[in-house]
């Protein structure tokens, strides 16, 4: 009798091939390897059938594997099952390999019970696994040929079987793999191969102490039961015994998968580490009574946070009683136990903590910002008091790229750590990266590539003498989830968990896919919590101290890295200058905009499928149709609100270019809903910009697609972009969206409403870099589809939840809600939900291809018009029952469509532009903007003392009391950028004044004039009034270029801006003025705010 016997009702090509795999155990074990290889693949393709799930377009055994682990199909031990007999049949193919069966065939069996309890019966129970005896074994009879067809009929049972949904699928397949237990045996069998895998020489049954195994010069061994003696005498062994070379570096106590990890490694696994039998030449050392450093425990089960002390792979550093166990993800690697011995923690951050900040200074070199300094400071902090989830919050565009170069020099400079991962979330962005680790200079004008070896993103391959690695998240989560670990090793080596000590994330919000055009790439997602799941795990797969830096934290970001250890934010960037404000909004709106697109019932309508580019007629609409903004561009194409919107807009930048000088012009990014969206733009553009004197050339779309999706043409297209003086107007849709800094952009144009407020603010920051070549004292924000409006009142701190339009599977769940209670109000209600649901499945048959249909009528012997009909002509109270009868028809009615692409209506009705106003937050009016403003400052002239010396002694006002003021100011609504533009719009002047001023005009009636007007009168009026010598004068030129970028000068400003410090401060320039350079500043800041007296 066969072990496999339990197979042959419901799956009899398994239970041959067992038999079969059994027959061949003693006689011919390279025929065994395969029909056990043919057991696990068979399982894998039944699976791909019952499910109707997607094949690969490459598709081979280890990439359907691959998808099944990442739908959720399988977890990592039956992975790891599937894997050690899909390697072991293609040795046996390929070379004649007779490594000996056993192990296999019982792993084969635990397969097939896991397989049967998820797809064959669940009420199977577990039955103990007897390997066969020689002479006990069956000789079965079967030829090939039959073989095949059984499998053949397998494959056309499962794709016939009635489709289980996919919830109740994954709850069966939980419920079995946790009745799975693996025997201590088939443990070891997965540790030698995590072992292995870490670049650990290792096979329980050979390498053994018990069978002489020794360790050698130059060999990293592990070996099998070496011996461990009690002071009672009593003897044992540990399970493996870890040598780099000649040296025990750790011990590792294995359990059956059913044991509690943690409460191993505090008992057993230590006391093994201070009993072992080891001859003094092999001993690094002596720790307390411990006689080896590292000590590991595993139960052979995967990391699962949710049973963290029953899984993963615990570690333990012995050398310091502080040193507490972690849960890993593997094992470390002998090169990183080895760099693990040399570091001196205390030493290197003693060394962090007292590092000369002058590199990061040098003006010749790094030439940080004094915040950037502090972001580092912050960081060294956090990482010397231990720990080792850390996040930086800084503003888009105030240089995150040059604060990671600071700070991984100087982690490197300190060896505080010795190779470090930095991980970006699209390409352009660590090409960006690495072309700054290229040219910026740092010491003795040597760059970080000069001084350091940097793998770039097209080099995945890790060496030891790499210090840093550049790479995508997307590209470890293939190195990592979806190895192709056969022919070629396309991803290479597997990573150990300790290749990399410091992990640094570029742009570490992420957390808005659902908004985003998903890229190739991303299709490793299913969705946006799938996304976070594997972006965790690459995170935290690596034992190792991660920095993440945002501009915009998500909710998911906090919970990865926990709250910022620094904030710099874009109010404070641009209080401080070094980023320029946005400008009051513009809000364009058109007929369509306000009254919507309103289809009536018998109304015709044209929808245009973007995959197959085919347009249909949909005759006499049975509904009526409204559609709202949110919905133009994505769900219906309105040709005419583009171009009426584009042609305003053309108008209002050309406008204000011809004020300009041609080289002072800046550019503009367009946001499209996606592609086809983005095509649409640039032709409309090209048709309209003739007649604006817009060359047809400065146009272009930079997308995915652009370049036939060429990623050196597209690197291209971005580098002139940034570079060179056309393209000058670019649409795009989410590839500009992040991290490419083209600090000529000076418009924004949003024709695309997102959901996300971190992507809206991520768009916002491609245009708030400085840009003194074009004079760039702001940039400008068109508006005709109400997205700040929308996203103005969301905070950034709180996860945006996104609620799309209710679809045929919320319906139907609002249906099944039955409570069997029939009220007026209950049958009204549901009544209600079956015409929406009729409805909705009107719409979704007019999309649908001629073979969906087909396929329908197939499936359940009805029409889908004769389906609708009969769901529409049901009584109420039956529509519950009916659902559930027949839910798999629904099932298929919502997936997508494998022949068609997204389904769009084409609306050829005609728009207008009905207004044009800019944005001032709760008024529209600049009047009533000033005017609330002014009501602010009255309100709280006592509550806030900068204010009250604004309006009485400005000159006695503080750098630090004024950047407060702004902040405040800001909070409330009111930005110096916006009060201008109001001020402007409200006198037909174009001013660009300074807070102080507008406050004292509208508090005191003082003139306003501009900032740079006003310096200059004010050092006109003192070099009148006195005769300054030349030395005199060349510090009167370093305080007016000062004041040109502050507002505040007093005598602690020669103390502590940085500018004044390097001459020597407060005390030298003084000499210079032969001891009256406070009263000359005194004297300078009354004629700054000289007014006649007015105070408030």
């Amino acid at each position: 009798m066969s072990n496999f016997d339990f197979l042959k009702e419901k799956f009899p090509v398994l239970a041959n091939l067992g038999d079969l795999a059994e027959k061949y155990l003693y006689t011919d074990p390279n025929s065994c390897l395969i029909k056990l290889g043919m057991i696990g693949e068979t399982v894998v393709n039944l699976i791909f059938e019952y499910d109707n799930i997607k094949k690969p377009t490459e598709d081979k055994a280890v990439n359907r594997i691959n998808i099944l682990i990442r739908e959720g199909y399988i977890d990592e031990q039956l992975k790891n099952i599937l894997h050690a007999l899909r390697k072991a049949r293609n040795k046996a193919v390929h070379e004649n390999y007779e490594k000996p069966c056993g192990l296999l065939l019982e792993f084969a069996y635990v397969l097939s019970e896991w397989f049967m309890q998820t797809y064959g019966d669940y009420r199977y129970e577990h039955r103990p696994f007897i390997l066969p005896k020689k002479e006990d074994i069956y000789y079965t009879n079967i030829e090939e040929n039959e073989l095949q067809q059984l499998t053949q009929s397998a494959l056309q049972t499962a794709s016939k079987a009635k489709t289980i949904k996919r919830d109740k699928r994954l709850n069966l397949i939980k419920s079995a793999t946790d009745r799975l237990k693996l025997t201590e045996e088939q443990t070891r069998y997965i540790i030698d191969a995590q072992l292995r895998e870490a670049g650990w020489q290792v096979d329980t049954r050979n390498i053994r102490y018990s069978k002489g195994s020794r360790p050698q010069k130059n060999v990293n061994m592990a070996i099998a039961e070496w011996p461990t003696m009690t002071d009672k005498k009593t003897t044992g062994h540990v399970d493996y015994a870890l040598f780099i070379g000649l040296k025990l570096v750790a011990v590792v106590e294995a359990k059956s998968i059913d044991k509690d990890i943690l409460s191993v490694m505090d008992y057993q696994a230590k006391e093994y580490a201070s009993q072992i039998i080891i001859d003094e030449k092999y001993l690094i050392g002596q720790y307390g009574e411990y006689k080896v450093p590292f000590v590991f425990a595993t139960n052979g089960r995967p990391y699962l946070k949710q049973i963290e002390t029953a899984s993963g792979i615990w570690f333990r550093d012995l050398r310091s009683s502080l040193n507490y166990p972690v849960a890993l993800r593997g094992f470390k690697s002998p090169e990183g136990l080895q760099e693990l011995l040399q570091l001196d923690i205390e030493k290197v951050n003693s060394e962090l903590t007292n590092y000369n900040q002058g590199f990061l200074v040098d003006k010749q070199g790094l030439n940080l910002r004094y915040y950037q300094v502090n972001a580092i400071k912050a960081t060294v902090d956090a990482i010397v008091a231990g720990k080792k989830n850390i996040l930086l919050a800084m503003a888009t565009g105030t240089g995150k790229t040059r604060t990671i170069l600071g700070m991984i020099y100087l982690f490197l400079k300190t060896k505080r750590f010795h190779r470090i991962l930095f991980l970006v979330d699209r390409t352009s962005l660590g090409e960006q990266a690495y072309e700054t680790f290229r040219e910026v200079k740092l010491e003795e004008l040597m760059t970080l590539d000069e001084i350091y070896n940097i793998k770039g993103l097209n080099n995945k391959q890790i060496d030891r003498e790499t210090k840093i690695q550049i790479a995508t998240v997307q590209s470890m989560v293939k190195r990592l989830l979806y190895q192709n670990d056969e022919d070629g090793e396309k991803y290479n080596k597997m990573p150990s968990v300790s290749d990399f000590d410091l992990i640094i994330v570029d742009e570490a919000h992420r957390g808005y896919i659902l908004d985003r055009q998903m890229s190739e790439e991303e299709l490793l997602y299913n969705n946006q919590q799938d996304y976070i799941s594997k972006y965790r795990y690459v995170i935290e797969y690596f034992d190792a101290v991660k920095i993440g830096l945002t501009a915009t934290p998500a909710l998911h970001t906090t919970e990865i890295f926990g709250e910022p250890v620094f904030t710099y934010s874009y109010r404070e960037a641009v209080n401080d200058r070094f980023l320029v404000d946005h400008d009051v909004p513009h809000n364009i709106r058109t007929r369509l905009y306000n009254e919507g697109i309103v289809y009536h019932k018998g109304d015709n309508m044209l929808l245009y499928d973007t995959a197959t580019k085919e347009v249909t007629n949909v005759a006499c609409l049975e509904d009526e149709v409204h559609i709202e903004v949110d919905k133009f561009n994505r769900e219906v194409i309105t040709e005419d609100f583009n171009r009426k919107v584009l042609i305003e807009i053309i108008e209002s930048i050309s406008r204000k270019n011809n004020q300009k000088d041609e080289d002072k012009q800046g550019k503009v990014l367009i946001f499209a809903v996606d592609d086809n969206h983005a095509d649409l733009i640039v032709k409309i553009l090209k048709e309209i910009c003739p007649d604006y004197n817009i060359p047809s050339d400065t146009i272009i779309k930079i997308t995915a697609s652009a370049g036939q999706g060429n990623k050196d043409r597209i690197s291209e297209y971005i580098r002139r972009f940034k570079n060179e003086k056309d393209p000058s107007i670019v649409v795009t849709v989410d590839l500009l969206t992040t991290g490419v800094d083209v600090p000529k952009i000076d418009t924004l144009v949003f024709l695309r409403r997102v959901k996300s407020r971190i992507l809206f603010e991520q768009m916002l920051g491609r245009a708030t870099r400085l840009c003194p070549q074009i004079d760039k004292t702001c940039f400008e924000i068109y508006d005709p589809v109400g997205v700040y409006e929308a996203l103005d009142s969301v905070n950034t701190m709180k996860p945006v939840v996104v609620n799309p339009n209710i679809s045929i599977g919320d319906i139907i769940n609002k249906i099944k809600e039955d409570n069997g209670i029939y009220t007026a109000d209950e049958l009204k209600y549901k009544q209600n939900q079956l015409e929406q649901l009729v409805g909705k499945l009107n719409r979704k048959q007019q999309s649908m291809s001629d073979k969906k249909k087909k396929d329908f009528k197939t499936m359940t012997g009805k029409s889908t018009t004769d389906f609708i009909d009969e769901l529409r002509a049901l009584p109420v109270e039956k529509i519950s029952s009916y659902i559930q009868e027949h839910e798999s028809y629904f099932t298929f009615l919502q997936e997508k469509d494998a022949c068609h692409g997204k389904t769009r209506i084409i609306y050829e009705g005609e728009d207008e532009v009905v207004s044009h106003t800019r944005d001032y937050g709760n008024t529209q009016k600049p009047q009533d903007y000033i005017e609330s403003f002014t009501q602010y400052l009255k309100d709280n002239m006592n509550e806030i003392m900068a204010l009250k010396l604004i309006c009485t002694k400005p000159s006695d006002l503080k750098r630090e009391d004024l950047k407060r003021l702004c902040l405040k100011l800001d909070s409330n609504g009111f930005s110096q950028t916006h009060l201008n533009t109001a001020l402007n719009q409200m006198t037909n002047q174009e001013i660009t004044a300074d807070i102080i001023s507008i406050i004292r005009q509208c508090m005191l009636g003082s003139a306003r004039i501009s900032h740079k007007e006003r310096i200059k009168k004010a050092m006109e009026k003192l070099k009148a009034n006195h005769y300054f010598s030349v030395s005199e004068e060349t510090f009167l030129k370093s305080i007016e270029k000062y004041l040109l970028h502050e507002s505040v000068i007093n005598k602690e400003t020669f103390d502590t801006d940085t500018r004044f410090v390097k001459k020597g401060g407060f005390k030298t320039i003084d000499k210079k003025f032969g001891g009256h350079l406070a009263e000359i500043i005194v004297e300078l800041n009354q004629y700054l705010y000289e007014d006649g007296g007015k105070i408030a």
